[in-house]
């Protein structure tokens, strides 16, 4: 690499990183978490607010270079907004909740949080991945500072129980996922993934995970036994029923319907004439295979959702074998995955009759832009992340070298658009924040690999004692 080249890429990483410095936001006087844009000129519905979601790449970050409080201060605010007892008011926060977003507000020079639960956004969904980032989040935080202390306080352990009685409470459905609205996560406009989308299951598998190592405190046994139960649960029926590869794809393709007891090998009474077979056979690799987007009663969601497949490698949701041929996929796929910006949230696009039913004719969501198959910079970290884990690391260089060369240029934009991922979202917000940490925190995983254990997990081993007493 050349001198000049190097001077670039450094002059790049600065930038990035004064870009993330100006989007903190304060509370009381310390820093508490990031806007959604770093430009705080631009002005916008909720430009002003700390999501969640979008956090995490930050916080991330943070705790990389050490710089604890910032993460310490948003997990203690963010857990006193959850409500702590239910209102029975079908329009308020349930007990439980994480809130979607909050922001800083000032009346008569008195600061306060004022938190977003899904009842001021865009369709009024309430957001079930918020608690599941927040639990994984903590963990990540008690592995970097080894602070157990910390999560061993009352609070965090009740907090962390009353998100796990949410998650694992009884309901009508009987199956170890999490049964969720159309969005309720990142993909947070309609696009058909109601029921048991991907991305929540890994989600949900991953604060499993977590919540197993932080719940020590006395007193907690019940919870630790219902995750114990859950976690094969989940792990083996995501693997068995939302696996796709050539060899399940010709299981599929001659399902009988209409099959009745326990012994059906159709359990979900898949019609295979839903399934589009002629491209799934051109497409898939020999040695390639993803987890669907969504099985339910006669539907398999066919389609590749990123974050689901990149997050279930992460925390070992999918096993060895899957994981390989997920990175075969993207690699031997990579003009349709990748393209000119990582990555395709999903693939591929909702066109015509399918875009209109699935998204009420939604106009940001047209095929080929933001959620139908836009494509999103800060899905790099997750790319880099299960690159690392899987020891595919030429996948994630590949992608940060894509990345480099447009980002600062387009202005760190939201996202992408068109089949090659070559426009600039039509409606992407400039100076994203989770645009600019993505792109720093796939470097950072990169350059440094020991930081992958921030956010991953191995394979779940009941037999263990899979907690942070030996911290």
């Amino acid at each position: 690499m050349t001198k000049e080249k190097i001077s670039i890429l450094n002059t790049l990483d600065t930038q990035a990183w004064e870009l993330l410095e100006k989007s903190i936001i304060y509370y009381k006087g310390y820093p508490i978490g990031t806007i959604t844009v770093c430009d705080q000129t631009q002005s916008g519905l909720n430009f002003d607010h700390c999501f969640i979601r979008d956090f995490v790449p930050s916080a991330l970050l943070f705790l990389m270079k050490g710089r604890h409080d910032i993460v310490r201060n948003f997990l203690e605010e963010t857990l006193k907004l959850q409500p702590k007892k239910n209102q029975f008011d079908a329009y308020t926060p349930c007990k439980g909740l994480i809130p979607a977003s909050f922001k800083v507000v000032s009346i008569d020079g008195e600061e306060s949080l004022e938190a977003d639960f899904g009842e001021k956004a865009i369709a009024r969904v309430t957001p079930v991945d918020s608690c599941l980032w927040w639990i994984i989040l903590l963990h990540a935080y008690v592995k970097a500072t080894k602070d157990v202390k910390f999560a061993m306080q009352p609070q965090f352990q009740q907090g962390i129980i009353l998100i796990m009685e949410l998650c694992l409470a009884t309901r009508f459905d009987m199956n170890p996922m999490l049964l969720v609205p159309d969005g309720a996560c990142m993909i947070y406009r309609r696009m058909g993934i109601y029921g048991y989308p991907l991305e929540i299951q890994s989600l949900f598998y991953g604060a499993l995970r977590a919540s197993r190592k932080l719940l020590i405190c006395a007193g907690n046994e019940e919870v630790v036994t219902a995750i114990d139960n859950r976690l094969p649960l989940l792990r083996d029926h995501i693997r068995h029923h939302y696996w796709i590869d050539m060899k399940s794809l010709n299981i599929i393709y001659r399902f009988k319907s209409e099959e009745y007891g326990h012994t059906a090998v159709n359990p979900f009474n898949i019609y295979p004439d839903s399934i589009p077979y002629a491209d799934l056979s051109v497409w898939l690799p020999k040695h390639g295979g993803y987890l669907a987007g969504n099985v339910g009663p006669s539907q398999l969601d066919v389609r590749f959702f990123s974050l689901g497949n990149l997050m279930a490698i992460i925390c070992s949701l999918t096993n060895e074998r899957q994981s390989q041929a997920i990175m075969n996929l993207i690699e031997e796929q990579w003009d349709d995955l990748v393209g000119e910006m990582p990555m395709k949230i999903c693939f591929p696009a909702l066109e015509k009759e399918e875009y209109k039913i699935f998204t009420g004719c939604d106009p940001k969501n047209i095929a080929w832009s933001y959620h139908n198959g836009g494509s999103w910079p800060v899905l790099l970290w997750f790319l880099a992340a299960a690159a690392q884990k899987t020891g595919r690391t030429n996948i994630s260089n590949r992608a940060i070298e894509i990345a480099q060369a447009r980002l600062s240029e387009d202005e760190w934009p939201e996202y992408y658009d068109s089949t090659s991922g070559s426009l600039i979202g039509k409606d992407a917000r400039r100076y994203q924040t989770w645009t600019v940490t993505g792109f720093l925190l796939a470097k950072e995983l990169v350059r440094n690999p020991e930081y992958l254990d921030l956010i991953s997990f191995g394979e779940f081993d009941t037999e263990k004692n899979d907690r942070f007493c030996d911290l």
